[in-house]
């Protein structure tokens, strides 16, 4: 009886408790809060200093004072519910905008954050935020601070993508591309095809955050521009020490460093000529291969690269030269081995100069020979010095496969 009566009182239990373990506890109708997609950071202007922020989270002077810091504008697009379809815009007299743009002045990103939910009825949510656009000035500052309150927020996606803007960031938020109803869609889109492409590689907002937390490796961004209203370029590669922005590399310069880094599949076309003519031909990196070794060599580091490009002949033009010449490949495959070795001596001497470690050979050190690492890095700063004065060798083995259909 006592186990029947035991046995009863768990069913009882179990009914009781049932539904409360259906449904989600949680949930939150997509129609009751605001879907942001891309946030754009930038440099106040002088009109905004003037007119001054609202005082919406803290006050000008007392106990609630704002932190003495450098204000910045941040402004966010926001998704219009039912408005956002698939595919191109499809045009009508009565076609509301798919998304809506609004900006205000503020002491950090969620000191915006804050100030932009004053403004919207609905609850902000981060959760679909797919780009971060800075502008240049304000990533020379520093990023820091943006990171942290990306990476506080829990609803954020690490595959989100924050890129640097060559001139002011809010204007990224209105384009208005052909292929496109939603600029950030196609901002995004255009990103991650490049990295597919071969000629960008993967850097998406969490891979970013380890590079600059890393003690043995410098972050680098996309670098846009933009070109018109209707659409923008990627225009290079903007590279950092620590959370501050230097400079950029050219767009044909990212070929050579994705080569450095062995990313694959390859990307980038670029000239050569054949050997004792002036006939220029074009050539496309297929396939990007490379080894790097790292030893330790009277208490100092040393890296050794082997480097190996997969082309093909894209395009040859006008003049004298006859590709059928096994002897003439093989000619024009030495030339542009030594034209490749050149590339990626140049840009390390560059990025050594700078001090910053784009290329993360202070991430192999720091695995590969942990002690000496301990002993004699331990920092990053330390790190920077010691990769300004590392003696860093490359090899360079080039493989042309196809002429046009025919094989080599």
């Amino acid at each position: 009886m006592n186990l029947d009566v035991g046995i009863k009182r768990l069913m009882v239990l179990f009914v009781f408790i049932l539904p409360w373990l259906a449904g989600c506890w949680d949930s939150n109708d997509l129609e009751s809060r605001a879907n942001v997609l891309a946030l754009a950071i930038d440099e106040p202007t002088a009109k905004d200093l003037e007119e001054g922020e609202d005082e919406i989270s803290h006050l000008q002077e007392g106990i609630f004072a704002p932190p003495e810091e450098d204000m910045i504008r941040v402004t966010a697009q926001v998704a219009v519910p039912g408005e956002i379809s698939l595919g191109p815009p499809q045009g009508g007299a009565n076609e509301a905008e798919p998304v809506w743009s609004l900006n205000v002045l503020a002491h950090s990103l969620e000191d915006a954050i804050s100030n932009l939910q004053q403004e919207i009825a609905e609850e902000l949510f981060l959760g679909q935020l797919r780009v971060v656009v800075i502008n240049e000035d304000v990533a020379k500052n520093g990023v820091d601070g943006f990171n942290e309150s990306l990476r506080r927020n829990a609803e954020i996606r690490r595959n989100a993508w924050m890129v640097v803007s060559q001139d002011e960031a809010s204007p990224f938020m209105d384009v208005s591309p052909q292929l496109e109803q939603v600029p950030t869609l196609y901002l995004s889109d255009m990103v991650e095809n490049a990295v597919d492409e071969g000629t960008f590689p993967d850097d998406f907002l969490g891979l970013f955050w380890r590079m600059i937390s890393s003690k043995g490796q410098d972050g680098y961004l996309p670098y846009l521009t933009l070109k018109t209203n209707e659409h923008f370029q990627l225009s290079g590669l903007a590279y950092f020490k620590g959370d501050q922005m230097l400079d950029t590399i050219e767009p044909a310069e990212i070929g050579t460093f994705m080569g450095i880094i062995g990313f694959d599949p390859g990307g980038y076309q670029f000239y050569s000529s054949i050997p004792d003519t002036d006939t220029p031909v074009l050539l496309d990196t297929i396939g990007r291969e490379t080894n790097i070794n790292t030893t330790i060599n009277d208490g100092k580091p040393c890296v050794s690269l082997d480097i190996r490009y997969d082309l093909l002949i894209q395009e040859l033009t006008e003049g004298s030269g006859n590709l059928q010449d096994p002897q003439v490949i093989e000619r024009l495959e030495k030339q542009t081995r030594k034209e490749n070795i050149e590339g990626a001596e140049q840009l390390i001497a560059d990025m050594q100069e700078e001090k910053s470690d784009i290329f993360g050979f202070g991430e192999f050190i720091r695995a590969k020979h942990p002690g000496y690492w301990n002993e004699e890095i331990g920092t990053a700063e330390r790190w920077r010095d010691v990769f300004q004065a590392m003696d860093v060798n490359v090899d360079v083995t080039t493989h042309i496969h196809r002429i046009g259909t025919q094989a080599t």
